[in-house]
């Protein structure tokens, strides 16, 4: 019997701590109907000058909503942009307009696709620290984020 508790009580720590685990990096934040899931970016490389922010935006409401703006202490000049094939050329584009969020939907922003860019960031952005931003939407408002800085590689599949 002694032994059967044992391996429970060892049993309930692993699965508490693969628990917290899977949570620790499913940080979400809401503002009226918007709903911002895991907010998070990836480290500098070396002597590079800018960075992105990428995350899952979801509308719940019954109205579209657009992105139109973000800020970030890392820099001062932050664009929402979108990866496109120009002349068979991969570029990327500034979204002066913002990122629609159509209404009932999940609009995900991730590498070669939409983002956030921040430009001339002050410092090197490196794994395992935050950055701290705000995303503004035009009828939900703004709201503050905090983007988890992975790896270099995060996100590449």
């Amino acid at each position: 019997m002694k032994l059967f508790k044992q391996i429970a009580f060892a049993s309930a720590l692993t699965i508490a701590a693969f628990l917290d685990l899977a949570t620790a990096h499913a940080h979400e934040t809401k503002i009226g109907d918007i709903v911002i899931s895991h907010p998070w970016s990836r480290q500098s490389p070396m002597a590079a000058d800018v960075g992105a922010g990428f995350m899952v935006i979801e509308n719940t409401g019954q109205q579209d909503d657009r992105l139109v703006r973000a800020t970030a202490t890392i820099s001062d000049n932050v664009q929402l942009h979108d990866m496109k094939m120009v002349d068979d050329v991969m570029k990327m584009v500034e979204l002066a307009g913002g990122i629609p969020i159509p209404a009932g939907a999940k609009v995900e922003l991730k590498p070669g696709s939409l983002h956030v860019m921040f430009l001339e960031l002050k410092a090197p952005v490196k794994e395992g620290e935050t950055i701290a931003g705000t995303l503004i939407f035009e009828k939900a408002g703004t709201i503050e984020v905090e983007f988890e800085v992975g790896a270099p590689n995060a996100g590449m599949n």
